[in-house]
C-alpha cells in the first residue's frame, strides 16, 4: 500500500488545493480513482495569524505540532504543509515530531534546479517574504533571490489576506500580481516562486510574466511520490 499522507493545514484554500492535486493526479501512479490514503487536520487560521502577527514563531511551532501528533495518530506515515508562511516554525517543530516531513521551500528550489532557473523572484505573504524560509533553501541549491519592493510585499499581502484566502478573486488582484511579476522580471529573475498556496488559484503560466514555480502542487505531487516510491521500495 502506498504510505498515508498527513496534511498540516492552515489556510482552508491551500490545504483544499493540495488535498485536491493528490487526490487528482494519484491517478497517473495508481490508477483510475486511485490515490494514496489522506488525512488533513486544520486548526483555525486566526491562530496562527495571531502568532505571526506577535512575532511568536513558538507559538506556531506548537499548533503545527499540535496537528502532527493528531495525523500520527490518525495512522500517517510523513507530514506535508501546503502554508509557506508558517514554514518560518520548521525548527521548533522538526525534532520534536512524530512523523518526518517533506518541507515546500526543499521541493521549489529542487525543482528550480530541475528546469534550469538560477534567479528566483519571491511571492508571498509580508510575514513569508521577509523571512529566510526561501533565501535558506535557494542558496543551499545555489540560486540566486529577489524580494519585491517594501510597497509591492503590502500589496501582495493584502491581496493573500483580505481576499484569497477567503475564496474572493478579483481582476484588479491578478493585474496587481502581474506588475509585480514584470518588475521583477526586470530585475533579472527568470521564475516566480508563487510562495503562498492560495496565488496558483489566481495566477500560472498562462498569463504570468515568468515562468512559476507553484508551490502548492509541488509539493502535493512531491508527496505523492514519495507515498508511491516507498511502497514500490517495499515490494
Amino acid at each position: 500500500m502506498p504510505q498515508h499522507i498527513g496534511i498540516v493545514g492552515c489556510s482552508a484554500e491551500g490545504a483544499a488545493l493540495c488535498y485536491r492535486t493528490i487526490c487528482a493526479e494519484g491517478a497517473q501512479f495508481l490508477g483510475p480513482h486511485a490515490h494514496p490514503e489522506v488525512s488533513m487536520h486544520t486548526f483555525s487560521l486566526a491562530d496562527y495569524t495571531q502568532c505571526l502577527d506577535r512575532g511568536d514563531l513558538a507559538g506556531v511551532g506548537e499548533l503545527m505540532l499540535g496537528s502532527a501528533h493528531k495525523l500520527a495518530r490518525a495512522g500517517a506515515d510523513f507530514l506535508i504543509c501546503p502554508d509557506n508562511t508558517i514554514h518560518q516554525a520548521f525548527s521548533h517543530v522538526q525534532a520534536r515530531s512524530p512523523l518526518p516531513w517533506l518541507h515546500i521551500a526543499e521541493v521549489v528550489a529542487a525543482e528550480a534546479v530541475r528546469r534550469g532557473f538560477g534567479r528566483l523572484a519571491i511571492t508571498g505573504t509580508r510575514w513569508l517574504v521577509d523571512s529566510e524560509v526561501y533565501p535558506e533553501k535557494l542558496a543551499a541549491r545555489g540560486l540566486a533571490y529577489v524580494r519585491p519592493s517594501v510597497e509591492d510585499r503590502t500589496d501582495i499581502h493584502r491581496i493573500i489576506m483580505d481576499e484569497l484566502v477567503r475564496g474572493i478573486f478579483e481582476p484588479a488582484s491578478v493585474a496587481s500580481f502581474q506588475r509585480v511579476i514584470a518588475r521583477l522580471k526586470d530585475e533579472g529573475c527568470d521564475a516566480v516562486v508563487l510562495g503562498c498556496t492560495e496565488i496558483p488559484l489566481i495566477i500560472d503560466d498562462t498569463h504570468s510574466p515568468l515562468p512559476t514555480l507553484d508551490s502548492t502542487r509541488l509539493l502535493a505531487r512531491a508527496a505523492l511520490r514519495r507515498a508511491v516510491e516507498v511502497d514500490t521500495a517495499r515490494r
